[in-house]
């Protein structure tokens, strides 16, 4: 079976590294020569508009999916006029802006914090009556890794930041004091079977995550499911959706979705029976998904803007690294390591972890303690 993949990063990448199993054949329509996805398959280097590259794709897929939200909405619409497309383009039609994303929570009952759309200065500085300071500025799309988003602490500086952020269409969210952060991942197929990971705790510095630990039995586990399920069902989801939630007390309040496999879900390939990037596979194609359980104390760390030494991440025995080919450039997502066990004890986990951190750089965390502790409260 052919499978035409929107995108050549490194999702893409481990995508076509799970479907090799299945006997998978990917193409990937991507503008970036040097697309890290590009040795697993075909590489249609082209803009994402070129006609040429989409007809050659249409032709030659069995079924296309996406693997992020900032491809072309209308590319979406045209293909799936041509192709199976999973997920749909009227799922990416609402993933893609905060604010209509904001508005199906809503109307499924599911919280967030207080948001105001804003589309220009005196917009925002009239929702600012409703919504205290400080508060946060996001754009409606084009937003990911901590892009596309300011926070505002005094109305002295409303006017620079709007003009930095762009002066583009905007919401305004108030500040929710939280827990923690977790996400929850899970997939559905075109029967409307679903399959759920255990949430992931998630970790972030300067908007990017830098770790995430897979929690089982967590007490939040059955109140994520029930949530995603209901924006599946509502949407009609076919592939792995992931949705990012605040726990505020007991609740959840909901941040965002991502209709895709996720970075918080990495852990997956080694410590879940089935990985994400095999059950979005299985989703769109139209095979049984396959089981999530996962028995294995589990964290993800994330290497972002610089690579360490190989040699010591592979002395931390339960230590799996994956290197995505790309070029250094600060900010940039360029591997990630899980760490498993199943056969030492939680401090001993704790030590190789923050081992682990330490060679990623991410001091702060290495210092912290994510075993039989209450987690800090922390504010967005």
């Amino acid at each position: 079976m052919n499978i035409g993949v929107l995108g050549g990063g490194q999702l893409a990448r481990m995508m076509a590294q799970a479907g090799s199993s299945l006997g998978l054949n990917f193409m990937f329509l991507c503008p970036d020569s040097h697309a890290c996805a590009a040795p697993y398959g075909e590489h249609l280097c082209a803009p994402y508009d070129d006609k040429l590259a989409q007809e050659h794709l249409a032709k030659w897929a069995d079924v296309v999916t996406y693997e992020f939200e900032n491809i072309p909405l209308p590319l979406v619409e045209s293909l799936q006029q041509q192709i199976p497309l999973h997920p749909a383009s009227s799922v990416l039609s609402v993933a893609r802006d905060r604010l209509p994303e904001k508005l199906l929570f809503h109307t499924l009952g599911i919280p967030t914090a207080k948001f105001t759309p804003v589309d220009s200065l005196e917009m925002l500085i009239n929702a600012l009556e409703d919504i205290t300071l400080p508060a946060i500025l996001k754009t409606r799309t084009q937003g990911y890794d901590g892009k596309g988003q300011a926070l505002l602490r005094k109305e002295s500086d409303l006017s620079a930041i709007w003009k930095e952020i762009g002066k583009v269409t905007c919401i305004v969210e108030s500040m929710v004091k939280f827990r923690r952060e977790i996400s929850i991942i899970a997939a559905r197929n075109q029967k409307g079977d679903m399959v759920f990971y255990p949430v992931s705790e998630n970790h972030h510095r300067d908007g990017i995550l830098r770790l995430s630990i897979s929690r089982q039995d967590d007490a939040m586990q059955v109140r994520a499911e029930a949530k995603i399920r209901r924006i599946m069902d509502k949407l009609g989801y076919v592939g792995v959706m992931t949705l990012e939630l605040f726990q505020v007390g007991d609740q959840l309040f909901a941040n965002e979705l991502a209709p895709r496999v996720h970075n918080s879900g990495h852990w997956t390939i080694e410590a879940a029976e089935t990985s994400q990037f095999e059950n979005h596979l299985r989703a769109i194609c139209g095979l049984p998904l396959g089981r999530t359980s996962s028995t294995q104390t589990t964290a993800m760390v994330n290497l972002v803007g610089r690579l360490p030494e190989e040699a010591g991440i592979r002395n931390i025995p339960g230590a799996s690294l994956h290197f995505y080919g790309k070029t250094k450039r600060p900010g940039r997502k360029l591997g990630h390591v899980t760490l498993t066990s199943s056969d030492y004890s939680p401090e001993e986990f704790e030590l190789r972890l923050a081992a682990l951190l330490k060679l990623a750089g991410e001091a702060e965390l290495a210092s912290q303690k994510f075993f039989n502790s209450k987690p800090l409260t922390q504010c967005n």
